[in-house]
């Protein structure tokens, strides 16, 4: 079997998918939130997800039961993961454009760097800092491009400047989420296998939008979906819950988490060419700067380091 044990690009190829189809997936929710409210689509994703996944809850042989603490980690990891991310996401997608939550989602390393100092103590590197400034950065300026009646960006829907930065600041939030799934995602997959734990969190995710999801589904009107709509449902729902968390978890056995980083620079590139192959959003001068500014704080934030023996030493003084 093709292990990525001894294949280092196999596991690079696993990783760089992974990010690529969040922002692919992040793009399209676009067109899934203007048909479906937002947590009947939630619960729906997750429903679908649950029965492509059913076989993946059992525990594998030779895998020790949960503990307490590994049950309390996985409902952290779901509710802001899963849930609260995806309610986050998909409000802040049918805000604003494909675009401008591809700067925004670029900021999930710089937070990840944040997060982590702050919660498992990590030092942050000065050229972090440096990634981290340019995140903020792009994100100020794909906001003030927009208000700055740079909003031609197909959101015709929304215009106005207030729910653009409504739209900007849930997305901020589903940042955070992501980051607080990542870090909390690290204390996890030492010992539950990844597909078990990418099951157990869709199945709470299920549980915890399943009240808001049937709520909004008794006024629906399901007659009027089309089947393409159904059609890119399906792929959300799979590739959100299975596919990428699969292939992540599987690249990250074989490369550490420090220089897996780096592949995130694919969600926001594969978010705005959804934008602008798929949604007919145009790249305005300030977003394209932005977008600079923003995959470059990627980069910087996540590059591996030739200071790795600071981080051993580091992690040994811990």
């Amino acid at each position: 079997s093709m292990t990525p044990s001894n294949r280092p690009w196999l596991a690079y190829l696993c990783l760089a998918s992974a990010m690529a189809l969040v922002g692919a997936y992040v793009g399209l929710s676009k067109l899934l939130v203007a048909v479906f409210p937002v947590f009947l689509l939630a619960w729906l994703r997750f429903g679908i997800a649950a029965v492509a996944m059913a076989t993946w809850t059992r525990r594998a042989v030779g895998e020790a039961p949960l503990s307490p603490r590994d049950r309390k980690l996985l409902f952290i990891e779901s509710f802001f993961g899963n849930f609260l991310f995806s309610i986050c996401m998909l409000y802040g997608m049918a805000l604003t454009s494909a675009l401008a939550a591809g700067v925004t989602m670029a900021a999930i390393p710089a937070m990840v760097a944040l997060l982590s100092r702050l919660l498992l103590k990590e030092r942050i590197a000065p050229r972090t800092v440096v990634g981290i400034a340019c995140a903020v950065g792009g994100i100020a300026l794909v906001s003030f491009a927009q208000h700055a009646g740079g909003n031609t960006s197909g959101t015709s829907n929304t215009g106005s400047a207030s729910s653009t930065l409504l739209g900007n600041l849930m997305l901020m939030a589903a940042v955070t989420c992501e980051a607080i799934y990542v870090v909390v995602g690290k204390k996890l997959t030492g010992k539950v296998a990844p597909k078990r734990i990418s099951a157990l969190i869709n199945l709470w995710g299920l549980a915890l939008v399943t009240p808001l999801g049937i709520w909004q589904a008794l006024r629906f009107d399901f007659s009027a979906v089309a089947p393409a709509s159904w059609g890119l449902l399906v792929f959300y729902a799979v590739a959100a819950s299975m596919v990428t968390v699969w292939l992540w978890m599987t690249g990250l056995k074989q490369v550490p988490a420090s220089n897996a980083g780096v592949f995130t620079v694919l969600l926001p590139i594969a978010a705005a060419a959804v934008g602008v192959g798929f949604l007919g959003e145009r790249i305005s001068a300030y977003q394209a700067a932005a977008f600079a500014l923003a995959l470059l704080g990627v980069v910087l934030a996540t590059w591996p380091s030739s200071e790795r023996s600071d981080t051993l030493t580091a992690s040994k003084a811990r």
